[in-house]
Formats: structure tokens, C-alpha cells, sequence
């Protein structure tokens, strides 16, 4: 129950940067086929935003955001590790931004 919580409440912060609806209408009947807006129709049709960045599915955005990753670099001879963060992109911070949390830097 609270990984479809979790995935309903991304689904819905990250609609933004995803395909996703945003403001999808209300049916009048609830056996009829669903419609898209205008807005959605446009996000599809576009396939980018208007800053440039691409919409991506759901799915996608998630693997777009496993690239975010930390690597424990050795110098050769040496046994000085550190720790090296991947740069983030401009998609990946707006991610963490839309649901309010900064990007991890170190794990706990």
C-alpha cells in the first residue's frame, strides 16, 4: 500500500516533467473512454517543454535519475579513496525540487 502511495504522489509531483495530464477532465460517464486535454495533447505532440528539456514517461524519469549516481574513486598506488558525485542536470534538480527534498549528497 505505501509503494502506491508513493508512486501516485511522484506521479503527481513529477506530472510537470512527464507526459501526464495535468489537468485531466472530469468524466461524465465513468464507463466512457477517457479523453486527453488540450494541454496533454500539446505535451505529446511537442515532445519538449518550452525550456527546451524533454518530457519524459514515468518510467523514464526514474531511469533518467538512477544516472545521479556517487563512484568511490582510488588513485592508483594510493589507498586514498574519495567519494566523487555525478553533476546533476537541470531535469534532475527540478525532480528534487517539484517534490521539495535536495539532492542527497552523502548517504546515511
Amino acid at each position: 500500500m505505501l509503494a502506491c502511495y508513493l508512486t501516485w504522489h511522484l506521479r503527481r509531483a513529477w506530472a510537470p516533467l512527464t507526459f501526464t495530464d495535468q489537468d485531466p477532465a472530469a468524466p461524465d460517464n465513468p464507463v466512457a473512454a477517457a479523453r486527453r486535454s488540450a494541454a496533454a495533447q500539446a505535451k505529446a505532440s511537442c515532445q519538449h517543454d518550452p525550456a527546451g528539456q524533454p518530457y519524459r514517461s514515468f518510467r523514464g524519469l526514474l531511469e533518467h535519475l538512477a544516472t545521479l549516481i556517487r563512484n568511490q574513486v582510488r588513485y592508483t598506488g594510493t589507498q586514498v579513496t574519495i567519494a566523487m558525485l555525478a553533476e546533476p542536470t537541470s531535469a534532475q534538480r527540478q525532480a528534487f525540487e517539484l517534490i521539495g527534498a535536495p539532492i542527497p549528497l552523502t548517504l546515511k
